[in-house]
């Protein structure tokens, strides 16, 4: 656990890349900056959410694919791919390829479940087989089987002057060790880690009926139960985290609101899943890592990649990173930037 005696190893951070829906182009630039600026503070990660159909980043691996070219050492990931919008012989063969050109800094996290809105999609995303669609975890164990290596075609060898493979090309190695997987609830957890998969918690848990809503108890259980399965697993969190250390007084008041409009989801489990949100974490580096470490669930993990908070200009991403990176990282034991 992440204490003053035992450092956090790993720190990332998330973004869901917001761009205005009459002109994306500059957001979407916003976002490769972003990424470029977390490199040269010394994050040890850049993750990006998928938004189908909303005005953030609804292609994350094509947006990495760039960010490759324009960084050297970060490692860049998705949190989460949502697999019902995805086939997993294209998804792999894009992993792949994108981990090819990063060098092996690809960290895909993938989720399972049908898409958001299914029944006003259905009819554009699968027309023909909206009925047979599964969107379960043999979805997932589709996608595994193809980024390890396993065929895909019972066909290889040479047609006419055309060479084939009976596998997802380019073929990248590592990558199937680090997959992640996004589960909220102890049932996910435990079959992410019998998967072999890596595991990625957020800022929301599934209560179970009668249980009491303590989302940091919670969270701990699940994980707990993760590293029962699978105790070489990496695992992850995910909460919303906003330092103000170096904030100009408008930014702390816009911060406070955000996180105030938020707040009423908070210990109280929301809809019939029972999902429970955590609070968002807002103050000083000081104050923020004190909260942390009386987190029962922080203190299981030793990687987090703290989420921005959404919908937010350039300068405040870039403050909240730098105080992230200097300030609040340090005071977890995760050394600043050296250059």
């Amino acid at each position: 656990m992440p204490t003053d005696a035992e450092p956090l190893d790993r720190l990332g951070f998330l973004t869901i890349g917001s761009f205005d829906g009459d002109d994306p182009g500059p957001g979407h630039e916003a976002t490769l900056a972003v990424i470029e600026l977390g490199e040269r503070l010394g994050f040890d990660s850049a993750y990006l959410r998928h938004r189908h159909l909303q005005f953030g980043i609804s292609s994350p691996v094509a947006v990495l694919a760039a960010a490759t070219q324009r960084t050297s050492r970060i490692q860049l990931g998705t949190a989460v791919t949502p697999l019902g919008w995805e086939n997993p012989l294209r998804l792999a063969e894009d992993l792949s390829t994108v981990d090819v050109l990063s060098g092996g800094r690809l960290q895909p996290g993938i989720s399972v479940g049908p898409p958001m809105h299914w029944e006003h999609v259905r009819e554009a995303l699968y027309p023909d087989t909206a009925d047979r669609e599964d969107f379960g975890r043999e979805r997932v164990n589709r996608l595994l089987r193809l980024v390890r290596g396993e065929p895909a075609s019972s066909f290889s060898g040479t047609s006419g002057i055309e060479t084939f493979s009976p596998r997802v090309q380019p073929h990248s190695p590592g990558l199937i060790d680090r997959m992640w997987y996004g589960a909220s609830s102890e049932d996910s957890a435990v079959w992410a880690g019998e998967q072999g998969l890596n595991l990625l918690t957020s800022s929301v848990v599934r209560v179970r009926p009668g249980e009491e809503p303590d989302f940091a108890a919670i969270q701990a259980r699940q994980i707990r139960a993760y590293r029962a399965v699978h105790p070489r697993g990496r695992v992850s969190q995910g909460l919303v985290v906003v330092p103000t250390d170096s904030a100009t007084p408008a930014q702390k008041e816009r911060y406070a609101a955000y996180a105030a409009a938020r707040d009423v989801r908070v210990g109280v489990p929301q809809g019939p899943a029972g999902l429970l949100f955590a609070q968002d974490l807002v103050g000083s580096s000081a104050e923020i890592a004190e909260r942390l470490h009386a987190h029962a669930g922080f203190r299981e993990v030793r990687e987090a990649v703290f989420a921005l908070p959404f919908g937010f200009p350039a300068e405040d991403y870039t403050q909240i990173l730098t105080d992230i990176a200097t300030r609040l990282g340090p005071a977890l034991g995760r050394p600043g930037p050296t250059g």
